[in-house]
């Protein structure tokens, strides 16, 4: 039985609770904390896709999204009443982690969603690896923010990592300590 409730509480982070004490005393419960995380199906990915278009002048495939499920990849979603606010993606193996993508849509941006689902990859990652790395455009200055806010710390640059308008834009590594 302890196995079965396991399963579950992966597939979904929610306390609905929350969700009752809302009806209940709305002020009392912010909206940040009634977002529901859960693991991502190929139900979502009309949803990811077109928060992933928005967001990046060279966005990921639908292919390359199918292929994090095969890999096994953690793949989560934020939603709020049936509609995706935001992905991420975390690979996990060998005692390290590696965040592929946190993305929110851009009508939802600066209200705690990605540092929510940074959240729950730091999370998911405890226990599995000891340091959890990614990478990011250095004109990606609000990530860059948040990355720094939560304990990441700059440990390299990849050059000509990502494609740009003008050929390719060097990337941030950070790493952050998992104890």
């Amino acid at each position: 039985m302890l196995g079965l409730l396991e399963k579950i509480k992966d597939l979904v982070v929610y306390d609905a609770d929350r969700e009752f004490y809302a009806k209940v005393f709305p002020d009392s419960v912010g909206r940040k904390d009634l977002m529901r995380l859960r693991k991502m199906t190929t139900a979502d990915l009309p949803g990811v896709m077109a928060i992933e278009r928005k967001n990046y002048q060279f966005p990921w495939s639908e292919d390359i999204f199918v292929d994090c499920f095969k890999a096994r990849y953690s793949c989560w979603v934020c939603e709020e009443m049936d509609k995706v606010l935001g992905y991420s993606i975390v690979a996990l193996g060998v005692g390290e982690a590696h965040i592929l993508n946190i993305c929110v849509d851009p009508a939802e941006q600066n209200q705690g969603i990605g540092r929510k689902m940074l959240e729950n990859l730091i999370n998911v990652a405890r226990g599995q690896a000891e340091t959890i790395f990614l990478e990011v455009r250095p004109s990606n200055v609000g990530a860059i923010a948040l990355y720094e806010k939560m304990g990441f710390n700059e440990i390299g640059i990849r050059k000509g990592y990502y494609p740009a308008e003008n050929g390719r834009e060097d990337a941030i590594m950070l790493a952050l300590e998992l104890f």
